[in-house]
């Protein structure tokens, strides 16, 4: 493996007898871009907190540059690594930019003032995030789609090669969940950021991202290029739905149906029809 993120024979479970990720092994290539999908209960936020050292492996290994994540210190590991956790009410009464300078952190020398360059980093991230207008509020007054845009500002403001991000639109309405991946995308193809996002959308997932990990609830996983990952066949086993599978452009995309749908019946149809 070569990647900045290596991942091999990867095993956690939090109690003795019982495993929630079992012997996984993938790499992800520096500059590139990982969604990871699944139901409920599959590992995925578990896999996060592995790759950023919040929680011990089980067994095997997890490496960030080619050094065992073990062997960072915090405040190296911070400037290898920033996570956007899931939204979260604060507990303090912080302001938007108070939050986002909080970034700057692990760079700040001895005597603890931000420089040109941190405020740089910091005013960067707020504006792409367009989060500038609301940086004086109190971040408690704020909406849990807007908080969760400050939160990705923070990450920004951190500067650091590797993004690992939890479900970073799950709170956002439909123009801020494509600015989002808009901007993840950006930050990929322009500034060589590494990004690894959880995701429940394996339709914005195929468009955006360059490789798939799908974990199952049965500890078993795929690994690959959206199109071989998402399959309709793999996705009804994983997910235990189905649902109408069609494509745009390159990339397919999937509508998950009930049995109460009103376009449930064509499933069966458009199954029939392809064989």
């Amino acid at each position: 493996m070569s990647g900045i993120i290596e991942v091999e024979n990867l095993s956690f479970g939090y109690r003795l007898q019982e495993t929630i990720l079992n012997d996984i092994s993938f790499e992800v290539a520096p500059g590139t871009f990982l969604a990871i999908a699944g139901p409920n209960g599959a590992g995925k936020t578990t896999l996060l907190n592995l790759l950023c050292r919040l929680l011990p492996a089980k067994a095997g290994s997890v490496k960030i540059d080619e050094a065992p994540i073990e062997s960072y210190s915090v405040k190296k590991l911070a400037q290898k690594i920033a996570v956007v956790r899931q939204e979260f009410v604060p507990v303090f009464d912080f302001t938007v930019a108070q939050m986002v300078s909080m970034a700057r952190t692990p760079y700040l020398g001895t005597f603890g003032f931000e420089g040109q360059a941190d405020k740089k980093f910091i005013n960067e991230a707020l504006e792409m995030t367009d989060t500038t207008q609301f940086s004086s509020r109190p971040l408690a007054e704020l909406s849990g789609g807007e908080r969760q845009r400050v939160f990705i500002a923070r990450a920004l403001a951190q500067n650091t090669p590797i993004l690992l991000l939890d479900e970073p639109t799950a709170f956002l309405d439909l123009k801020h969940q494509v600015g989002i991946y808009d901007l993840l995308k950006a930050m990929q193809l322009e500034k060589g950021k590494t990004i690894v996002t959880v995701t429940h959308d394996i339709n914005m997932a195929a468009q955006y991202a360059d490789a798939c990990l799908l974990l199952g609830a049965d500890s078993n996983y795929r690994h690959g290029q959206a199109k071989e990952v998402f399959s309709p066949e793999l996705i009804e086993r994983v997910f235990g739905v189905r649902g109408f599978t069609g494509r745009i452009g390159r990339e397919k995309f999937f509508i998950p149906l009930g049995k109460f749908a009103k376009d449930s019946s064509q499933i069966d149809r458009k199954q029939d029809s392809s064989r």
